[in-house]
């Protein structure tokens, strides 16, 4: 076997509960990218002020007309539900995606409701850069990161009204590893006494079940043995997909049954649904279009930050065509690729993703940037990958960061790449 195979295989098999391949492929890479420390300091720069701009459109969105929200392509049986506010941030864990250009960082979008590739970047970033001897620039934050969520889950269970021993779980799709450890990973980091238990077994109870004119079984969201539960922290269950559930055997919309359940204040529940209003990529069009107004609503200096970190996002692809630039289309509520098409500045086609789960969705249309192409070292030996930067928000704060590698567009085939300093500075 090749030597740097068995390295890898080496290096990941002492990291405690986590995925170095993933459908059967290499994931995590035994390599590592260097940045010098200004250019880490630049890019949570650029994420805490761009993360601040899309806060402060929330408060606009909670101000529009259901319409208005229909044309921004947000669910319709999501709308009851898009503008409650339940803890003093929209977003507990958040993840905002940038490139580097000649111009300095830009915004690629945001997805505040149910960012993955938590624990790559606040947990094993750091035993690979102590693999390699260098300097891991998310040192720490696993902490900080502990703090928020512990801060988040107290503040959501006072808001609901809990008290004494609250009932407190995890969740995800059993059957996928990633999403399974990653909430056991939060878990875990929470320090708090809660139980990790997969969606498939939850039970929602949509009305109080009343037996001889007293309630026997309050309305609410049960464990399997019957235990109510106060909080439910969903990391990898997106809102898009939950409006959608239904019992394959009742037919009820399970979904929605959850999502009254915290409208009602009979469970609490992180991600918030603040995060999901923040999740439409079509919010990027609305802050250019306010932007190119001049629209009061942001500062001049906001305005400046705009102009500075994102990029020309519109509903409708004119614009592009009329101005000869380069444009990709993605769904307002896509994932990891998935149905991204980039077109030429005669508005051609020139590459698409061969998935194509959100072609009902509203499409976005973005000035295409290039993605930096980066020399990575795999088990196939040396490639050319197109590099993407990841930066979180832990309760509005710029937190951990960390590199995605692969094609111009960036799917779940593509690597992560460990990021390190490189230089002798540790105090970032």
């Amino acid at each position: 076997m090749d030597t740097h195979v068995k390295k890898r295989q080496e290096v990941y098999r002492h990291i405690p509960a986590f995925w170095p391949d993933l459908y059967g492929m290499e994931y995590a890479l035994l390599d590592i990218k260097t940045e010098s420390k200004q250019r880490i300091l630049s890019l949570r720069e650029a994420a805490q002020k761009a993360g601040a701009i899309f806060n402060k459109t929330a408060g606009l969105l909670r101000q529009l007309e259901d319409e208005t929200l229909l044309e921004l392509g947000y669910p319709n049986e999501s709308l009851p539900f898009l503008k409650l506010k339940s803890l003093p941030t929209e977003s507990v864990i958040a993840r905002l995606d940038l490139v580097w250009t000649e111009y300095g960082w830009k915004v690629l979008e945001l997805n505040a409701d149910t960012p993955t590739f938590i624990k790559e970047t606040f947990f094993v970033n750091e035993f690979i850069c102590r693999y390699f001897q260098k300097i891991n620039p998310n040192k720490g934050l696993q902490h900080e990161m502990a703090e928020a969520i512990q801060k988040a889950i107290f503040t959501a269970l006072n808001s609901k009204g809990a008290s004494g021993n609250p009932v407190i779980v995890f969740t995800s799709h059993e059957d996928h590893e990633e999403d399974r450890l990653t909430a056991l990973f939060l878990l875990e980091l929470s320090g708090l006494k809660a139980n990790y238990i997969p969606l498939s077994l939850l039970r929602v109870v949509g009305e109080d079940v009343i037996v001889n004119g007293e309630i026997t079984v309050p309305k609410g969201l049960y464990t399997p043995e019957g235990h109510k539960i106060d909080l439910l922290y969903r990391q990898t269950y997106p809102i898009e997909h939950l409006v959608e559930d239904e019992d394959p055997e009742t037919k009820d919309k399970v979904g929605l049954l959850l999502l009254q359940l915290v409208k009602d204040g009979c469970l609490a529940m992180i991600n918030p649904l603040s995060a999901f209003l923040l999740q439409s990529k079509a919010i990027m069009a609305l802050i250019w279009g306010l932007h190119e107004e001049r629209n009061t609503f942001f500062t001049e200096e906001e305005h400046h930050e705009i102009d500075s970190f994102f990029l020309p996002t519109y509903l409708d692809k004119d614009y592009f065509l009329e101005q000869g630039i380069k444009f990709v289309k993605k769904p307002s509520f896509g994932r990891e690729g998935d149905t991204v098409e980039i077109y030429d500045e005669n508005g051609c086609i020139k590459q698409e993703d061969a998935h194509k789960t959100y072609s009902g969705s509203l499409p976005v249309f973005q000035q295409f940037v290039p993605l930096p192409i980066h020399k990575i070292t795999t088990v196939d030996g040396q490639k050319s990958a197109h590099i993407m930067y990841g930066c979180f928000l832990i309760n509005g704060k710029a937190s951990a960061v960390g590199i995605r590698a692969g094609g111009q567009i960036t799917d779940n085939a593509s690597y992560f790449l460990p990021v390190a300093i490189d230089d002798n500075e540790e105090d970032l």
